[in-house]
Formats: C-alpha cells, sequence, structure tokens
C-alpha cells in the first residue's frame, strides 16, 4: 500500500471535514495498525494438498422436511395409514393446545404408538391478529422446541380421509 501524496492528503482532509456521523454517540476510532514490514518468506519443504472439508452429516432443518422411506409416503398418500392415536384440537386455547399436544406425545411415546392423528382445522390467511387458525400456524413450531422433538420422525399433512388440510400426521420413531 502507498503513502498518500500532499496534494491527496490535503483533498483526502477536505472530504473527511464534510462527514457527519449518522448518531450522536461519539466515535470509537481506533488508529490503522502498522503494517509489518518484513516480507513473508515462502514456506520450506514439501506443502501438503489442502485437506477437503470433513464431511457432515445432513441435518434436517424441519419436521415437513424429514424423509420417510417408500412405504410410509404411499401409505400418506393412498389414505391406507391407520392413526393409533387422535387428537383434535378444535375448539380450545393456544395454551390448552400446546399442553394437550405434549401430554398426547407423552403417553403416544410411552405406549409405542408409531401414528398420532392430530387435527387443528385450518390455517386462516391473512393479517394478524386472526382468532381462528393461531394452532395450525403455531405447531409446527411447538412440535420443533418440544421435548419430545428428537422422538419424532416427521410431520405430514394428513389424507383426505383423515382432514386433509386441516390435520396432521406425526410419525414416530420406534423404541
Amino acid at each position: 500500500m502507498r503513502k498518500l501524496s500532499a496534494d491527496e492528503a490535503a483533498l483526502w482532509a477536505k472530504v473527511t471535514a464534510t462527514i457527519r456521523p449518522l448518531s450522536r454517540d461519539p466515535l470509537d476510532i481506533e488508529a490503522p495498525k502498522a503494517l509489518d514490514p518484513k516480507p513473508i518468506a515462502a514456506p520450506r519443504g514439501r506443502i501438503p494438498a489442502p485437506r477437503p472439508p470433513a464431511s457432515e452429516p445432513k441435518r434436517v432443518e424441519t419436521l415437513q422436511q424429514a424423509t420417510l422411506d417408500g412405504s410410509w409416503d404411499r401409505q400418506i398418500r393412498t389414505g391406507r395409514l391407520d392413526p393409533d392415536r387422535v387428537l383434535d384440537l378444535h375448539g380450545h386455547t393456544l395454551d390448552w393446545a400446546w399442553q394437550a399436544i405434549d401430554r398426547t406425545l407423552e403417553r403416544s411415546i410411552a405406549s409405542g404408538d408409531r401414528v398420532l392423528l392430530l387435527i387443528t382445522g385450518h390455517e386462516r390467511k391473512g393479517d394478524p391478529p386472526l382468532t381462528r387458525g393461531r394452532i395450525r400456524a403455531a405447531v409446527h413450531d411447538w412440535l420443533a422446541a418440544s421435548r419430545h422433538s428428537s422422538r419424532i420422525a416427521a410431520v405430514r399433512g394428513a389424507h383426505r380421509r383423515h382432514g386433509g388440510g386441516g390435520s396432521l400426521y406425526i410419525i414416530l420413531r420406534k423404541n
């Protein structure tokens, strides 16, 4: 990096004099550190090839994106999946619904159930606050934050036979 000439330094001083900070808080400006004038020596000897980054297992971001094997997807698609337990949340408050989901998941896991049908009702589109559809809008976040989230293999929309867009299948992992 080269130094500014006298003309450039004078011009730069004029430019910086016209600058006003965006806030009234005092600026904490540190002086730039001097560059080390010594050149960096070239490495000696054999230089190993760069290692490829360690491959990490891909983490599924949401339970809706979790993959199931083909037989599960086929059963869901054709409506042949029979839920082991059903929880209907129609007409309940958000607090009650969260507690009911937590209790039902606990019971389902303890009894070895694999499929829970969660009836939430259809999500209402529009500007908040909405009096209807709040449970459906929050249920995916609840399941991801649940103490039982590690036991949930996937969450899928239910077949029309079980409520379609107003219901969800919660697929639990084997014990």
